[in-house]
């Protein structure tokens, strides 16, 4: 019996995507053998490489000037790519500080440079928000503007996308990629991890304007280049193919539901009733993220004691729901409702919690 899994990355995956790989495992098509086992050469692995990029096109209508592109490494090693190329020595970069994931980028940059923060939201040592558009202060030589959209520890979003003016805006949307659409002219560069909205973990998909490609260092190692990987639509190494393979067996999946206004009509709704009920019983569970900037993908709440907290844990596993536990670096509880998780999953949830503390109020 599967459980309920609101683990927070990697992730749950929808059933389909999970069935259909299972149906095809031990022989992908009339081939003979599994697509882990086929070249990443061949016409085989191949055609479902470009299904995957032709998926992503059609979902979020990315314009022909954006590059797909797969790599590897996590978004973290992103967080050291896109300065190496992006941030000449003698220039700088300016960060948006929303979380963990945006501090962790600023940090690796510093490492290569002298990135600027244009912005920071943490008070007394955590986020409880967002910034508003008149807390961003650009510098207009800044290179580039980076952000995190969604802060998985935390459990704070952007519900709008920042006014940087002409300067190339580059987005990690590892935790919420896909929740709904987005314009993606809006960005020079978007990226993220797979193993939270769109696959397993070891790939990460990247939305890149041409124009931005090629203004990249060119005496980088080539692995580290992404001209390298648009000029071999991502395949001049070995990728990642079974990680790819899953990645289009769910972009297939969201096309066949209705595509991404289905799946924000439904993180829409999941949203509404699992905040509804924090809201309802405030006595018992405090959620500490302003409500403008509170994350439809990571809903994250505080109860009375660590202990209390523990044994809602545990007792949660028990009736069948996992991957509860908040990240070590704020406790509480955390709620990962990514695209996987349906709305009956978070009515589960929710009548969970009320019997919960109708028992130990």
């Amino acid at each position: 019996m599967r459980v309920i899994n609101f683990n927070a990355g990697p992730a749950g995956l929808p059933l389909p995507a999970l069935e259909r790989a299972r149906d095809e495992f031990i022989e992908f098509g009339k081939t003979g053998m599994s697509i882990m086992e086929h070249s990443h050469r061949g016409k085989d692995y191949e055609a479902v490489h470009n299904e995957a990029i032709s998926l992503m096109r059609e979902l979020l209508d990315i314009p022909e000037r954006y590059e797909v592109l797969f790599m590897q490494g996590g978004a973290h090693l992103q967080f050291c790519t896109i300065p190496m190329n992006f941030m000449p020595q003698g220039t700088s970069a300016d960060y948006l500080i929303t979380g963990n994931w945006a501090k962790v980028a600023f940090e690796e940059a510093s490492k290569l440079g002298k990135p600027r923060v244009a912005c920071t939201t943490e008070e007394n040592g955590t986020f409880v928000r967002v910034p508003k558009q008149s807390e961003i202060k650009v510098d207009p030589n800044a290179t580039y503007v980076h952000m995190t959209t969604n802060n998985t520890i935390y459990g704070t979003q952007f519900h709008y996308i920042p006014e940087v003016g002409n300067i190339p805006l580059i987005a990690d949307m590892s935790s919420d990629i896909l929740w709904k659409k987005f314009d993606v002219t809006k960005y020079a560069m978007c990226y993220a991890g797979a193993q939270k909205n769109i696959g397993p973990s070891g790939v990460v998909i990247l939305i890149m304007d041409k124009a931005l490609i090629e203004k990249g260092a060119k005496t980088l190692p080539k692995t580290l280049t992404y001209s390298t990987y648009a000029k071999n639509n991502s395949l001049f190494n070995t990728p990642p193919t079974f990680a790819i393979y899953m990645v289009r067996n769910v972009l297939a999946w969201m096309k066949s539901i209705g595509g991404i206004n289905q799946i924000s009509k439904w993180n829409e709704e999941k949203g509404a009733i699992l905040y509804g009920a924090l809201d309802k019983m405030a006595d018992f569970y405090r959620a500490p993220v302003q409500k403008d900037s509170r994350s439809l993908m990571n809903v994250v709440f505080n109860l009375k004691t660590p202990e209390l907290e523990e044994q809602f844990i545990a007792d949660a596993k028990k009736a069948g729901m996992v991957g509860l536990k908040g990240h070590r670096a704020v406790g509480g509880i955390r709620v990962s409702t990514y695209n996987a998780v349906s709305v009956e999953n978070v009515k589960t949830f929710v009548s969970f919690m009320e019997q919960f503390a109708k028992s130990n109020g």
